[in-house]
Parts: C-alpha cells; sequence; structure tokens
C-alpha cells in the first residue's frame, strides 16, 4: 500500500459533498474503485455546471477525459458522505490536470487521491481546442502546488 500523503481538505480551494449509494458498495462490504473514478467526475462537471461553464446541450466547448488515475489508501462505505477535495496542478492550452482528495464524513484522513485530465475540444468536431477565457480564469484560482512524494 502506498504512503499516504500528507494532505488535508484546507489543501484544496474547493470541496464538493458526494452521496455514497447503496449500490456502490461491492461484496467486499466497501465502495468499488470504479465509483471512486465516478466521483472524481462528478465533482469536476458539478463544479463546472456550478459555476455556469457547462451547459450539457448547448456548450460549444466541453471537456473530455484523456487520463484519470487513483491511489487508495482507506476504504469508503455506504451510507458515508464523500468529500471530493479539487485543485488544479497544471493548466496547459487545451488541457487541464486536476488533483483530486477523496475524503469521507468528518475523517480527516485522505482516503484517496486521483489525477484527472480533461482536454476541451469543440463539441461538433472532437478537436482540441483553447480553455475558453472564463473557464481558464476559474482554473487558475483553483492552482495548488502538492508535494506528494
Amino acid at each position: 500500500m502506498p504512503k499516504v500523503p500528507h494532505l488535508t481538505r484546507d489543501d484544496f480551494p474547493k470541496i464538493v459533498r458526494i452521496s455514497t449509494r447503496w449500490s456502490d458498495n461491492d461484496v467486499y462490504q466497501h465502495v468499488n474503485n470504479v465509483v471512486y473514478f465516478s466521483f472524481f467526475d462528478t465533482a469536476v462537471n458539478l463544479n463546472l455546471v456550478e459555476q455556469g461553464f457547462i451547459d450539457f446541450q448547448e456548450s460549444k466547448v466541453v471537456g473530455l477525459v484523456v487520463d484519470n488515475h487513483c491511489q487508495f489508501f482507506s476504504s469508503i462505505t455506504f451510507p458515508d458522505e464523500v468529500f471530493v477535495g479539487i485543485a488544479v496542478e497544471k493548466i496547459g492550452n487545451s488541457s487541464v490536470v486536476y488533483r483530486l482528495g477523496i475524503f469521507k464524513n468528518d475523517d480527516p484522513a485522505l482516503c484517496a487521491l486521483g489525477r484527472f485530465t480533461h482536454v476541451y475540444v469543440n463539441r461538433n468536431d472532437q478537436k482540441p481546442t483553447p480553455i475558453p477565457p472564463e473557464i481558464r480564469t476559474m482554473l487558475t484560482n483553483l492552482i495548488r502546488q502538492f508535494d506528494i512524494s
């Protein structure tokens, strides 16, 4: 098992709360690993929706996931509440790399640490396009550098 980075919720500029569901548990009585990737996707996209940057029907520019990674440190189980900390590690011309910390309930310990990359594309032709300026500004405000070695 990898060493747990000493990260807290305060290390992440944005926190999104997500409720676990009964169906998230697997036969080992904990939230299955694939669900963590859903937590990442939900948190990142919910933040974009809440900020008014994504309209799933009308947005001409959308972010597509091109890379997703997770390290697991402790289990989550239904009915835990999940808190996903969002930070930005790097912003490119058309891509953004997020760092996502997963915490449960009031527990200060990090349960999982993820890396999630969006590439912004034109919805019609799916070709990379520059991150829109208003989204870039929001992402810049989320930049944090982590020493997780």
